[in-house]
């Protein structure tokens, strides 16, 4: 292939990828919307707090199997066609929801909520894990920051025109604004140029004529040994272990990951506290201008990271994450320690900022993973998120009936802070012992990955592997929606 021919697929990957994530920011900004909308209008229905809880904890719940079945799902379907009807589910959902008799809206109301909180999980696996195959290899960091970028800027804009819809045009209006963009989602997956039918390979068959689990995953993850399988005596380890075995630090990173989601549930439910503590007459003036300002964070922060990927060929790296989480948690904690309104605006500046670099060199970590395990990888990811916002939300609105906010949300992002000091430190460590390893004389370095091979020297990146914390140490890099963490 010339360069000139390169150049011209790689453009048009590229072009191909913005329109996606411009359909994706457009379907963000309904889901903000409805976050808002969704909640009240549960509410009005039932006339009881308790279900709105209940309403949050099915969503959570059908996230939390989604991501245990996305592997298998992705085995059998190609990614455009799981992405393509996951935005179809969720405009059907919301087109029932308003089409459903008085006497059903309850009912149809928590199946929303199921639909919604599945299929979401499922588009973002398959987004998150179908990138590196969208955009080429070593532009991996540049794709996860414009796809955060236009999540981030959907926030602000749903969170912002949210009670203007609601109050002008009414909760019909709002569900059918967001049933339009997730149908706006949908068409810009098939411009994708990718299969849509079933995934290739789920009708092979091993040499006993049983189905290989196949599609994406066909071999039943490659890469898990020289047959395609790892076994414990006769038990067959879980894909997902293998995945998490396969890069260093990887099962401490996804721990970190679900604990940072059990801080983020804190600061969720404590700002609408804390926010009536500092104006009973108008409590949602600091709410809104907190999430703006960090939205604001995350989105600099995401130009930042893309020119200097550009300029170097480096990207942040397995440590940037365990750093960014520090700083994420530390900041979300000073939000609410009750400082003059100038400070607390560069601390939500810092927060989002901060948001932002540990979203993208958490998912550009996972996307170094080949691509039968990148898929268990990032299914797994989603359930320990899902579980940690989960049993968050419940264990902190308890504990905001007795504790101060401050006090709450110090408990909940302290811990992520102590799991990631913990994390910083063996990524250093695996650094240093990076640097003392030298391939014996007449000996070529080993790779730790199966299947990496192909990527070796095509990333330009060599953030991973100088951290210790990359596919094989010292080669390679890069490459459940919660608003704020």
């Amino acid at each position: 292939m010339t360069s000139g021919t390169a150049s011209g697929t790689a453009a048009l990957q590229e072009r191909r990828y913005r329109i996606l994530v411009t359909g994706y920011a457009i379907s963000s900004y309904g889901t903000f919307l409805n976050v808002v909308a969704l909640s009240l209008y549960v509410y009005a229905v039932t006339d009881r707090a308790l279900a709105v809880g209940v309403f949050m904890a099915v969503r959570l719940a059908a996230g939390f199997v989604a991501g245990l079945a996305a592997a298998a799902v992705l085995a059998r379907w190609s990614a455009k066609g799981v992405m393509f009807w996951a935005n179809v589910a969720q405009a059907a959902a919301l087109l029932l929801l308003v089409l459903a008799p008085d006497g059903f809206r309850t009912g149809t109301l928590f199946a929303v909520s199921a639909v919604v909180g599945a299929s979401g999980t499922l588009f973002m696996v398959t987004l998150r894990s179908s990138i590196p195959d969208m955009v080429g290899e070593g532009r991996h960091t540049w794709a996860n920051s414009l796809m955060v970028s236009g999540r981030s800027m959907a926030m602000v804009a749903g969170f912002a025109s949210s009670g203007v819809v609601v109050s002008l045009l009414g909760y019909t209006a709002a569900f059918l604004v967001d049933m339009a963009t997730f149908l706006v989602c949908a068409l810009t997956v098939l411009l994708l140029p990718m299969p849509m039918g079933p995934a290739r390979g789920n009708e092979e068959k091993d040499g006993q004529g049983k189905d290989v689990e196949g599609g994406q995953g066909s071999q039943e993850e490659e890469g898990a040994d020289g047959q395609g399988r790892r076994r414990d005596g006769r038990r067959r380890v879980p894909a997902a272990l293998v995945a998490l075995g396969a890069v260093p630090v990887l099962g401490l990173m996804v721990a970190l990951r679900g604990i940072d989601a059990l801080g983020s549930s804190s600061h969720n439910a404590a700002l609408p506290v804390y926010s009536t503590e500092l104006d009973a007459d108008n409590p949602a003036v600091f709410v809104s201008v907190f999430w703006c300002v960090w939205a604001l964070g995350n989105v600099l922060v995401q130009q930042v990271l893309q020119r200097y990927t550009k300029r170097t060929g480096r990207s942040v790296g397995a440590l940037g994450f365990g750093l960014g989480t520090i700083a994420m948690s530390g900041t979300f904690i000073l939000a609410f320690a009750g400082l003059p309104w100038a400070a607390t605006v560069v601390i939500a500046l810092l927060a989002g900022a901060a948001d932002g670099l540990t979203e993208v060199s958490y998912t550009s970590h996972l996307q170094t993973l080949p691509s039968p395990l990148r898929t268990h990888a990032f299914g797994l990811s989603a359930t320990v998120e899902n579980l940690g916002f989960g049993v968050g939300m419940i264990v902190v609105a308890a504990a905001l009936d007795v504790f101060t906010p401050l006090s709450v949300v110090g408990v909940a992002h302290g811990a992520a802070i102590v799991l990631a000091l913990v994390y910083v430190a063996r990524v250093l460590r695996g650094r240093g012992e990076a640097q003392v390893e030298e391939p014996q004389e007449g000996e070529e370095a080993q790779e730790t990955v199966p299947g990496s091979e192909a990527r070796e020297g095509k990333q330009g990146d060599q953030g991973e592997g100088e951290s210790g914390a990359g596919p094989a140490r010292g080669g390679h890099r890069d490459g459940a929606e919660v608003s704020g963490g």
